[in-house]
């Protein structure tokens, strides 16, 4: 067994696996320096020295699953009773002065880390967090999350969402004043936060992306500038795009064009961008965001839980979209767990398109290599040498596996939801469901006492 300091010393062979998602690798892989360097045949063993064996005979081994949408100060407001049994526009305008009033950065900085633990602990080891509400004292929201993250050994792309529109300058607009901010000074930080955090290079473990909110309470110019930024910097594009039929009907409206003509008059029809949700598209919009490429986070449970819709996953990903799966926001879902978010997306998707159409392998990918393509990254989210080390071990030792014949259908179609372990960049981050050197306990009440302030009127 490996040591439980976190750190795996020299190269690791991770033997003969229960079940892995990786073609030749029956008999394991091996790790070193954070990275996987060679896959093992059933029955054969590395030709690489290996100073270490962890034996995964009990266990189900994943890529790490990657999260490529999240709002995770939305921790503070999970199941909040004035957002209960509402649709996406009241529920947001429940819950936006709720938000504003209470945020404080210590409630921030606590959210954050809660979710990503929550996130940890469910198999993921890269997330995004598309964060938007930067109120007077939460300036460097990015700053905190880089540095949660960092501590918990994360891989996180920062992702600098922004408002500038408030509530009255447009038909939808509906942030409250002190939720926005002036356009040049939401560029002037974009600029800030990508000088500082971004790495460009394989294995990075902070990367940035540009995110203003959505079409209806961002200006044009906002969008076409941090186009621009991305072009610069090359880093990614996310925004929040057609949700509901109202939005794409806004479009329409506002702009006299599709949402898709949309994203393209201000330069966001490229493969550096993703859009969170994506329900709303029509046939040729299909088409035409494969043609370029962009990124699709299909986000089932929320989408569910608002009833704004179905994603056209298969569509998409035929057309050549990038498609990967997001928690969403914890008051629209009420969790930050991806393994989850597996299960929800398989049975929506046979919903949709029937039993014989989508499948756990399917849902596997787009948690995984999906996910890790909309971030524009090909380090990660597969077993293969070359790619980093990021890995999560789950067990098939509950009442809820038992008679299970497929090992890696039993994790989604059994409803799995913790991981034993999980491995970022080589290094073990969670042992026995637990993230190393993280008081669960302790977490959960600090947590709670900041959520309890959100209730007050």
């Amino acid at each position: 067994m490996l040591p439980s300091t976190g750190e795996a010393r020299g190269a690791v062979w991770i033997k003969a696996p229960l079940a892995i998602v990786a073609e030749g690798a029956a008999g394991g892989l091996v790790v070193e320096n954070g990275v996987i360097t060679e896959l093992v045949t059933r029955g054969g063993s590395p030709v690489s020295r290996c100073g270490t064996t962890f034996d995964a005979s009990g266990h189900v081994v994943l890529p790490g699953l990657v999260n490529t949408h999240h709002h995770m100060f939305q921790t503070l407001t999970r199941a909040h009773p004035a957002a209960l049994n509402k649709s996406l526009w009241p529920w947001i305008e429940s819950l936006y002065p709720i938000w504003v009033r209470h945020l404080s950065p210590e409630a921030f900085r606590i959210a954050s880390r809660l979710a990503m633990v929550e996130l940890m602990m469910s198999g993921c080891t890269c997330t995004c967090d598309h964060h938007y509400l930067f109120t007077p004292g939460l300036e460097d929201a990015m700053d905190v999350q880089a540095e949660e993250a960092g501590a918990l050994g994360l891989r996180i792309t920062l992702t600098r969402g922004s408002l500038d529109l408030k509530a009255g300058d447009g038909e939808q607009a509906v942030a409250p004043l002190h939720a926005i901010q002036d356009t040049d000074d939401i560029l002037a930080d974009c600029e800030r936060v990508i000088s500082r955090y971004h790495e460009a290079s394989d294995g990075a473990m902070t990367q940035v992306a540009l995110a203003p909110n959505a079409p209806f309470d961002v200006s044009f110019r906002l969008m076409e500038e941090t186009a621009k930024l991305s072009a610069t910097y090359n880093c990614g594009l996310h925004t929040h795009l057609v949700e509901t039929s109202k939005e794409a009907e806004f479009v329409r409206s506002q702009h006299g064009c599709t949402s898709v003509d949309f994203l393209e008059s201000c330069g966001w029809l490229n493969g550096r961008v993703w859009l969170a949700h994506a329900i709303h598209f029509d046939d040729g919009e299909v088409a035409r965001l494969g043609r370029h490429g962009v990124g699709i986070c299909h986000c089932p449970t929320s989408n569910m839980l608002l009833a704004s819709g179905m994603c056209r996953t298969r569509e998409l990903e035929a057309a050549g979209c990038k498609v990967g799966l997001g928690v969403d926001g914890s008051a629209s879902n009420d969790s930050s767990n991806l393994m989850e978010e597996l299960r929800h997306a398989l049975l929506l998707g046979r919903l949709r398109y029937g039993a014989e159409q989508v499948t756990h392998m399917d849902v596997l990918r787009w948690a995984t290599a999906g996910s890790a393509r909309c971030l524009n990254r090909a380090d990660i989210g597969e077993i293969a040498v070359g790619k980093q080390a990021d890995l999560a071990f789950f067990k098939l030792d509950e009442l809820r596996f038992s008679g299970a014949g497929d090992p890696l259908a039993a994790l989604i179609l059994c409803g799995a939801h913790n991981a034993d372990k999980v491995m970022i960049k080589g290094r073990w981050v969670v042992e026995d469901g637990n993230p190393i050197g993280i008081d669960i306990e302790q977490l959960r009440h600090q947590h709670g006492v900041a959520a309890e302030a959100f209730l007050a009127s």
